[in-house]
């Protein structure tokens, strides 16, 4: 799980990588909660995440968004860090030109972020988004939604409250040629606290179902 470092928008960005198996293993990005509140590309959720991925073989990142650990720069309202993001996704790709899917995976503003990058970039063939802050942010941008994918949200969830979790993903999936999943985690509270691996399991029941019909589908286009 080496260190890397590479060029952001405003400065160095810090992340750890870890290489796919296999010849063109396909590739996921990771993205953590607010820099403001004490988010970092290790906290538990986005590791967790990390290493679903990482053990379905994928090649697999995660970062700081600037101005967190060693990544330069300052908090950016979202709007750098969505930049940080399309230049982490740049370096992912130059590190795996042919890889066979692109994912994206984040977690509070991280999914917030990640959703925004899905529009901007047709390449993400799919999505994981863990507690998407649906009453905090504007999530409207997503009119259509570009891709099929996942969201999971905790019961008990202290921050986001449930029902407005709820109605972003019936919104989204009343949209035709993509499907939305929506997986609720009983009792788990915004960080999933000792239901991580519940957490865990759920996003790698849903890779395991999605992830070879999301290849086959690239392939066709």
């Amino acid at each position: 799980m080496p260190d890397v470092i590479f060029n952001g928008p405003e400065g160095r960005l810090e992340g750890r990588y870890q290489h796919g198996r296999g010849s063109n293993p396909p590739i996921a990005l990771m993205l953590h909660p607010h820099p403001q509140h004490g988010g970092t590309m290790n906290n538990k959720v986005v590791y967790a995440l990390y290493q679903v991925f990482a053990r379905r073989g994928f090649s697999v990142l995660r970062f700081n968004f600037r101005g967190v650990g060693r990544s330069q720069g300052t908090f950016d309202r979202g709007e750098g860090e969505l930049s940080d993001a399309a230049s982490a996704l740049d370096w992912l790709q130059a590190y795996n030109e042919n890889a066979s899917t692109c994912w994206i995976a984040g977690f509070s503003f991280g999914a917030w972020i990640g959703m925004q990058l899905l529009m901007r970039r047709p390449e993400i063939s799919g999505f994981i988004s863990a507690a998407p802050p649906a009453n905090l942010y504007d999530f409207s941008f997503l009119a259509p939604c570009p891709s099929s994918g996942l969201v999971v949200q905790g019961t008990n969830d202290e921050i986001v409250p449930e029902p407005s979790v709820k109605k972003l993903v019936e919104k989204l999936s009343n949209q035709r040629d993509i499907e939305i999943e929506y997986k609720l985690i009983e009792g788990a509270n915004h960080f999933f606290t000792d239901q991580l691996d519940l957490f865990a399991g759920a996003v790698d029941d849903y890779l395991n179902r999605h992830t070879e019909t999301r290849a086959a589908g690239k392939k066709a286009s």
